[in-house]
């Protein structure tokens, strides 16, 4: 799956995941894809999925929706050493799973992590990386060795590329061998060994201007023997298609603030029952739950862009922790959110009292699962997931504004919502999760 955005160039993949260093260094980037698949399982349909993507390349750092790693060289002038952690898109399906996999345990989807390294030229650019299963749930190793080769006709960039994959016994066995306890006479144990799975691809992006671009593609992965050979599928050929929109937030570098200063957040918030539009709407705002549980966060960010296109319109970015106090029904813990955030503050009595509403778009990870949020799932028989989609809408004001002190114009007082969801069980990016949790919350936010 590729992302590239409006008319920066596209850098070099490190490793097998295109979306490291398709925006230049310092720049960031959202979009919106969809998905089609045939899944290799037998009897299953074709899968359909959205993925959110939200994309940022440091000089020596990248975050993704997919991953996040740390990168050292080039991969042109010098040879390019990554170490990251990645999502591994297989599993059972979620939507509809095939009758060939009912009452077996399910096969989630993984985390990979993973050391790469790549050079390239005039001629294309070569990879080799490897990936080993840290979430606990396949225990499986798999090598990569591959190629791409990018090149550009007017306004559309294409980018073909050939991988070979070496994947061990573990991983295939968990994904697609058959457990004892869960043989029948259809369906016989099975234990998948290792093997080779050569895929090819192309990926395309047509600029539709500086800042949008239309991505597509397709490709063609063979799985091997081992997996072929199983009860559970029925096809060794899978073909994968793409299609999605990409707004890029830092075209060229154009509108990208020089020296940005630092931007710092605190807040205190409690759990709340309230829909997140209803709670914008301010139809509810009623923080009276049943188990009254509440989290306390700090960020830092930046400014991206000030003046979007002249207008009074900002885009910053966060990240940061959140502690959150679960009263009793599971152990406190942290979690951990990075977001867009795009910041509106043209109102007509701006010159007396500067009010802004923002809206923060990224992810949260949290190694357990928010109690409220584990109600709220149950109720609707949903999976669970630790990564999610977060959204952050918030209103506040300037305190300077307020008391009359200039040296504090561009520090605020607001409320906010700390929103944790699945979008609607649409992303298996996030489990599927249909659900989520919502925590209102008051902050300060100052800038140095």
């Amino acid at each position: 799956m590729v992302f590239a955005l409006g008319s920066v160039t596209l850098c070099a993949w490190a490793n097998s995941d295109p979306l490291t260093g398709l925006v230049a260094p310092g720049s960031a980037g959202v979009a919106g894809i969809f998905t089609a698949e045939r899944s290799p399982y037998k009897g299953s349909s074709i899968v359909f999925d959205y993925l959110p993507l939200y994309v940022y390349e440091g000089d020596y750092f990248y975050l993704h929706s997919t991953g996040t790693g740390f990168k050292l060289g080039d991969g042109a002038s010098t040879p390019r050493f990554d170490a990251f952690i990645r999502r591994r898109f297989e599993g059972t399906p979620y939507h509809s799973p095939p009758a060939s996999l009912g009452g077996m345990a399910k096969r989630d989807v993984g985390v990979d992590g993973g050391l790469s390294a790549e050079m390239g030229g005039a001629w294309g650019t070569g990879f080799v990386e490897v990936l080993r299963d840290v979430s606990g749930a396949s225990h499986g190793t798999e090598w990569r060795l591959g190629y791409r080769y990018s090149t550009r006709y007017r306004d559309v960039w294409l980018r073909p590329y050939a991988i070979l994959g070496w994947r061990n016994a573990a991983l295939n066995d968990y994904y697609y061998g058959v457990r004892p306890e869960e043989a029948t006479v259809e369906r016989p144990a099975y234990s998948a060994g290792s093997g080779f799975s050569p895929e090819v691809g192309v990926h395309a992006l047509y600029s539709l201007s500086e800042r949008w671009s239309l991505i597509t593609g397709m490709s063609l992965k063979y799985w091997p023997a081992a997996v072929g050979n199983s009860s559970i599928v029925d096809t060794r050929l899978q073909w994968q298609a793409f299609v999605g929109i990409g707004w890029n937030l830092t075209p060229e570098r154009k509108e990208w603030v020089a020296s940005p200063p630092m931007l710092v957040r605190g807040y205190y918030g409690a759990s709340t029952d309230c829909n997140l539009i209803n709670i914008i709407e301010g139809g509810c705002a009623s923080v009276w739950t049943k188990d009254h549980t509440s989290i306390a966060g700090f960020e830092v960010g930046r400014v991206l862009i000030e003046r979007m296109n002249g207008w009074r319109f900002d885009v910053n970015a966060f990240v940061g922790a959140q502690r959150h106090f679960e009263d009793g029904m599971q152990p406190d813990f942290w979690s951990f959110r990075a977001y867009f955030k795009p910041v509106y503050y043209g109102f007509p009595w701006d010159s007396k009292v500067r009010t802004r509403v923002g809206l923060g778009i990224g992810l949260s990870w949290a190694p357990r699962i928010p109690f409220s949020e584990q109600r709220d799932l149950a109720s609707k028989n949903s999976n669970t997931s630790k990564l999610l989609q977060t959204f952050d809408p918030t209103i506040d004001v300037s305190v300077g504004d307020l008391v009359g002190r200039k040296d504090w114009h561009d520090s605020y007082v607001g409320f906010g919502v700390s929103h944790r969801s699945g979008i609607f069980g649409a992303s298996r990016l996030y489990g599927n999760v249909n659900g989520g949790s919502n925590y209102i919350y008051t902050y300060f936010e100052t800038r140095f």
